[in-house]
């Protein structure tokens, strides 16, 4: 425990996948923030965050959703997402969302100061260290999600992470390349969806690691789904649960 989050409060956004495909990420990721020292609430009315009605271009529907989390977390010290694309909505989406209604986007502005995604929250705000190991380190293949590389411009944060603890990144070629979920995108475009993952998925299948970590579930699901199909036994984790395993 570092200590640094005495007295401060953080409000957890556990995001729609997370809750109901892999809670276990929600409980690591409330369980790495307060080694690092700080105190947790998980607001029970919190919803979508409104990114599937924000892309589809149902406005009303996203700027309600909008409104509904910037009361609810507006008490809170840090906001913390598990997830780059809901965090690009809160700190991003939010503001732009009411940039004509004055009063509402000078709350929304306040809610994106302290909103962070996981690891930069870790990385940035908490300091938080992994737990070195002795053992020889355990290669892992990294997933960078679109809305945390470039939305957000997070690659260092989780990569810190991983490495100061017991794995060693085994890079992947075209860690820029989406890999095919892209919320609606996989919906709509299912074919192109289905594939982007198997290109993904050939260049995770050539890094040799057995472990794939990425920060958005989203993502996750999508190249989990690809390499089961394709028969390969390599496990998916998110970066929460591999953190919160560490002894």
């Amino acid at each position: 425990m570092t200590g640094r989050g005495k007295d401060k409060k953080v409000g957890l956004f556990a995001t729609c996948l997370i809750d109901l495909w892999r809670p276990s990420v929600g409980r690591a990721t409330k369980n790495l923030i307060e080694k690092a020292g700080f105190s947790v609430e998980v607001p029970l009315d919190q919803t979508c965050c409104g990114q599937p009605n924000w892309n589809s271009g149902d406005r009303k529907g996203a700027a309600n959703l909008a409104k509904r989390h910037i009361e609810l977390f507006k008490d809170f010290d840090y906001v913390v997402v598990p997830s780059g694309s809901c965090a690009d909505m809160l700190k991003n989406q939010y503001p732009d969302m009411f940039k004509d209604e004055h009063e509402i986007l000078k709350k929304a502005q306040a809610l994106s100061r302290k909103t962070y995604e996981l690891t930069e929250f870790l990385v940035r705000v908490a300091g938080f260290k992994p737990a070195k190991t002795k053992a020889g380190k355990q290669a892992l293949a990294y997933h960078d999600s679109c809305s945390c590389r470039r939305a957000l411009g997070l690659e260092a944060e989780p990569r810190a992470l991983l490495e100061g603890g017991k794995y060693q990144i085994k890079e992947m070629a075209g860690p820029e390349i989406c890999c095919g979920f892209g919320g609606m995108f996989s919906v709509k475009y299912g074919e192109i969806s289905s594939h982007m993952a198997g290109k993904k998925a050939a260049n995770i299948k050539a890094t040799r690691a057995k472990i794939l970590a990425g920060a958005d579930l989203g993502c996750l699901l999508n190249l989990e789904g690809k390499l089961k199909a394709d028969g390969e036994d390599i496990e998916v984790f998110h970066i929460a649960e591999i953190l919160d395993s560490e002894k």
